[in-house]
């Protein structure tokens, strides 16, 4: 229990470096000659509409909280645990723009933001191909040796591996995959730098 209540703080603490790093617009461990591979598109209409409910939410509510005469100690509590939502809200954007998915010439490293790493080395890797499915239904999930990392509930692009690697989930837990599916913004893109970067069998 200590052990993931340690990695949620860890996870919001790395949420909020990366509202720094996409500030500066420079991006995570993307070294030179790798190919980054964005996958956060496809999500940025949802949060950019969670992001106008939570500040509409957070105006009505400090409106409404003046309205009743609430003492101004509960109304700055409250106030600024709405910013802090707010503020999360864009560091999880942030984290998933500024840590992409990279293709090197020695591996393949998937990410969802600062939620979930995973680095496949190159030899591992089997074959890759397009598949598009959209009825993921978590962002993370290992079943079946399948491993999941969904955007929107979208995975498009499957990575076959010839022996199973570990997979740590975000929480720590660990898992067994010999297939991975993930999502890229650009899945043709990705399909030419894996096949690139991985070597005929």
């Amino acid at each position: 229990m200590a052990r993931k209540v340690l990695r949620i703080i860890q996870i919001e603490l790395l949420s909020l470096v990366s509202l720094v790093l996409w500030i500066a617009r420079r991006r995570h461990g993307v070294p030179a000659g790798a190919t980054a591979v964005p996958y956060a598109r496809e999500q940025a209409p949802i949060l950019l509409i969670f992001l106008f409910v939570m500040v509409v939410e957070t105006v009505g509510i400090d409106l409404l909280l003046r309205a009743i005469d609430v003492p101004e100690g509960l109304r700055a509590v409250v106030l600024i645990g709405d910013v802090y939502g707010i503020l999360y809200c864009l560091a999880l954007g942030a984290a998933c723009v500024t840590r992409p998915h990279v293709v090197t010439p020695g591996e393949l490293r998937i990410r969802f933001g600062v939620y979930f790493d995973l680095r496949v080395p190159r030899d591992l890797i089997s074959s890759v191909r397009l598949s598009r499915n959209y009825n993921e239904s978590r962002m993370v999930s290992v079943a079946d040796g399948r491993l999941s990392v969904a955007v929107s509930s979208q995975t498009n692009v499957i990575v076959q591996l010839t022996e199973p690697i570990t997979v740590v989930r975000p929480l720590g837990g660990r898992a067994e995959a010999t297939t991975i599916r993930f999502f890229a913004d650009d899945p043709d893109a990705a399909l030419r730098s894996l096949k690139q970067a991985t070597p005929a069998r």
